[in-house]
């Protein structure tokens, strides 16, 4: 802090509503504090910035209008006021006291003045750090979580890579070194994975073969493709069918290389071209879930993402399994998906939960559609985790606290089973708004996420208004709406 050189002389013909207004305009919150420690008068330098009960604090001790906790606060912030004369304390975190919180934090100096122990403390409304300090603390631990499982990923990816049968080599995309090496490929090579890692993949190979894998490299970086070529390992002259994919890893472009043995030559046969193992390994490689079902939404295939959102016990195999068996509303939300798929061929941003093995539920975003011409038809499903997603400051349009303001200005103009009559009204109404969103103005469907009968739900549509149902039967179809149904179902 760095104090006023000549205070006598340049504000000495300061007035008191001179002083005030300064006080005013540099201070979020001022109090005047006579020498018990009783608030004398107050000043709030912004209407956003008003306190719960602000109003009372004038004739109370200031000790009442903070939380518990800030009290030895107060009184160390009056003691050192009254022993520094015209010395301003140093600022001390205050909390007063509101509804639904912890309190809210206000940073306090104090400063004595006048003969009869009068003193002046400024605030600083900390509201907005406060709010940004918890934002910092809720991206933090999201990326605390999201590094976690990148290391379990990578474990996992580590663990695939050592065991697999399937030599496999990956090579920087520029000089075509070898980044990574498995244990089956050092084995075609006869030497360690250690020796291999950092040295050109070529001096590998005969002096024969070298021009032959460069040019695969160099066709494999220019189109992103390449064909199937035969090279001999230096080694032991062994025979090697190699092929080669390229990917892009941190903006860098990286080969991956698959070797086969002649003993393997025989099953190369019913694999998969290098374009469609490709497109295999990128969606299994995705770190979205991806569900391939047939048109009953049994698992036909799935990527390993899938399995890590379900937390699936090691050895379980989600194929041959209804889809249902883990979307969160059991026998609607996929009944819902099915019947907008027949529909409309493609469904976006489905909101639902996933629920695992051991209890554990996520909130999923589900986009899929229909292939209706594949052999066999089938359907697909894109499953993204939005738990981890930071929830915005502001409200929705939709939300209840906005109509519960409506509702409270009901409180002593009518009985309070009114107000709560009102209440569930508007709950009701907003969860029948929502089940028909979500199953895109499909009212049987609708009816069947509520609980409610297809009576029921036409005679609470009618009752608050929510469509003309007149010449729209449950499910779409033209046809005259039912006319009876109990409401209080």
């Amino acid at each position: 802090m760095t104090p006023f050189d000549a205070p006598e002389q340049l504000l000495a013909d300061i007035d008191a509503r001179a002083t005030a207004a300064l006080i005013s305009a540099a201070a979020d919150v001022a109090l005047v504090i006579d020498g018990q420690g009783v608030i004398r008068d107050v000043s709030i330098g912004n209407d956003e910035l008003v306190y719960e009960g602000s109003d009372d604090w004038v004739g109370r001790h200031w000790l009442e209008t903070v939380t518990v906790e800030s009290r030895p606060k107060v009184l160390a912030l009056l003691r050192e006021a009254a022993a520094n004369h015209h010395a301003q304390t140093p600022w001390r975190q205050l909390n007063h006291p509101q509804a639904g919180s912890a309190g809210v934090p206000v940073m306090y100096s104090a400063v004595q003045y006048g003969e009869q122990g009068r003193v002046v403390a400024v605030g600083r409304d900390l509201r907005t750090v406060s709010s940004l300090q918890q934002r910092l603390v809720d991206a933090q631990q999201a990326m605390e979580r999201d590094y976690m499982r990148l290391r379990q990923a990578e474990a996992r990816y580590r663990l695939l890579f050592d065991t697999v049968s399937e030599a496999l080599v990956v090579l920087d995309g520029s000089a075509y070194t070898v980044l990574e090496i498995n244990p089956a490929a050092a084995r075609l090579f006869g030497e360690g994975q250690r020796r291999l890692t950092g040295r050109p993949l070529v001096e590998a190979l005969t002096p024969a073969s070298r021009q032959a894998a460069l040019d695969l490299f160099v066709g494999v970086r220019a189109t992103g493709r390449g064909d199937e070529i035969t090279v001999q390992a230096a080694e032991g002259g062994q025979s090697l069918q190699m092929s080669a994919t390229l990917f892009r890893q941190d903006g860098a472009s990286v080969v991956l290389v698959r070797l086969l043995a002649p003993a393997a030559e025989g099953s190369a046969a019913t694999v998969t071209g290098p374009a469609d193992s490709a497109l295999l390994r990128a969606i299994d490689s995705v770190p979205d879930a991806f569900v391939v079902t047939d048109p009953q939404g049994r698992v036909l295939a799935a990527n390993s993402a899938f399995a890590e959102l379900l937390q699936l016990p090691a050895g379980e195999r989600p194929q041959g399994q209804s889809l249902d068996r883990w979307m969160g509303r059991s026998g609607v939300d996929l009944n819902v998906l099915l019947g907008a798929l027949r529909q409309h061929g493609v469904v976006r941003l489905f909101p639902t939960t996933l629920r695992g093995p051991y209890g554990a539920t996520t909130q999923v975003e589900i986009s899929a559609v229909s292939v209706p011409q594949g052999d066999p038809p089938c359907l697909g499903f894109t499953i993204r985790d939005v738990g981890r997603r930071l929830a915005p400051d502001t409200r929705g349009a939709r939300e209840l606290p906005r109509s519960a303001g409506q509702l409270a200005e009901l409180v002593g103009r009518v009985p309070l089973k009114d107000i709560v009559g009102e209440t569930v009204d508007l709950i009701e109404k907003l969860c029948i708004e929502a089940a028909l969103e979500l199953t895109r103005d499909n009212r049987a469907s609708a009816a069947e996420m509520l609980g409610l009968s297809r009576q029921s739900l036409y005679v609470k549509l009618r009752r608050y208004g929510l469509g003309d149902l007149g010449g729209v039967s449950a499910d779409g179809a033209a046809g005259p709406a039912p006319t009876s149904g109990g409401a209080g179902e």
